[in-house]
């Protein structure tokens, strides 16, 4: 067995935790900013009457607890490997993501259910209140995203929050239209609608990250193409046929992939530099930074991909 990647993984660490430290502060505000449209919009809603600002509520409760707990979690998983815990920290991210979407499909279940029965039986909406709610809501969004605006160009983490607070503007707009209709033209049914809106948006991009975070955990294969993986590797000099191989994700970005090689017979010096090429190739061409290999000299009768 043999893995060469540690210098790469410190200085991929050493970027992370650089790019980490120039958002905190930035994050800190825009989950701080977030946090006061939340409870705005739940006070705004209730005392409003208008189901369409709890539901934009709830969305912007999902993007700030995502926030927060995207960020915790990825400072979570720069802790260094133990004997605890050998793949180190980076699940960390992954449980945070799966909680947070289970419990935001279930908060929009329940907000679905409610807009049905406020079709059926439609109730008073302050206009006037749902409209400066949502206002303040829509101008504190414009500078969460402005803030990010910068980052999200750097860190994969910081874009994916920056593109939920650009959503979080576009439903706020909702909003904001909605308190206007209600209030020129009396069309409280506009507030149910944006709020399924809202909701079905939040399901079904909530439905994604359930999916992906299920896989992972579920360790199953990363997204790579294995036949074109095999020819590449199959090329190099004195590399007769790859096999067994297996690959799974600790993160979203982190790929683990290890495998046998069958290999002319030669000293073992020689096969640490084919050892070498196959790992340049992986991390070149397919971003694989995790990487063990068993070099073999016609051991396996089984050689197909994967062993079943």
């Amino acid at each position: 067995m043999s893995e060469h990647d540690h210098e790469h993984n410190h200085l991929e660490t050493a970027h992370n935790h650089d790019t980490l430290k120039l958002s905190g502060k930035k994050i800190f505000w825009v989950t701080v900013l977030n946090a006061t449209i939340t409870i705005a919009e739940i006070i705004g809603g209730i005392l409003s009457g208008s189901l369409a600002l709890l539901s934009d509520a709830v969305h912007n409760l999902s993007d700030t607890v995502a926030i927060a707990l995207s960020y915790l979690a990825n400072r979570i998983a720069q802790k260094p490997h133990d004997e605890k815990r050998t793949y180190g920290y980076k699940r960390a991210e992954i449980l945070s993501a799966f909680v947070n979407a289970t419990v935001l499909l279930a908060l929009s279940t329940v907000l679905i259910v409610e807009a049905i029965k406020r079709w059926q039986s439609p109730e008073n909406i302050d206009g006037i209140l749902m409209i400066i709610v949502a206002s303040i809501g829509l101008v504190a969004n414009f500078i969460s995203v402005f803030l990010l605006e910068k980052d999200s160009h750097e860190n994969l983490n910081i874009k994916s929050s920056y593109l939920h607070l650009i959503s979080d503007t576009v439903s706020s707009i909702g909003v904001l239209v909605g308190g206007i209709a209600i209030q020129l033209w009396n069309v409280v049914w506009i507030d149910p609608l944006i709020t399924v809106l809202i909701s079905l948006y939040i399901i079904r991009e909530t439905w994604h990250v359930i999916r992906k975070t299920v896989e992972i955990l579920m360790q199953s294969s990363a997204p790579l193409d294995y036949e074109a993986i095999k020819i590449d590797i199959e090329k190099i000099d004195k590399v007769k046929n790859l096999h067994h191989v297996h690959s799974w994700m600790t993160n979203e970005k982190t790929i683990y992939f290890e495998a046998h090689v069958d290999m002319e017979d030669m000293p073992l010096s020689e096969v640490e530099t084919i050892y070498d090429k196959i790992e340049h190739l992986l991390l070149e061409h397919y971003g694989i930074c995790h990487v063990t290999l068993q070099a073999e000299v016609d051991k396996c009768c089984d050689k197909r991909l994967f062993k079943i």
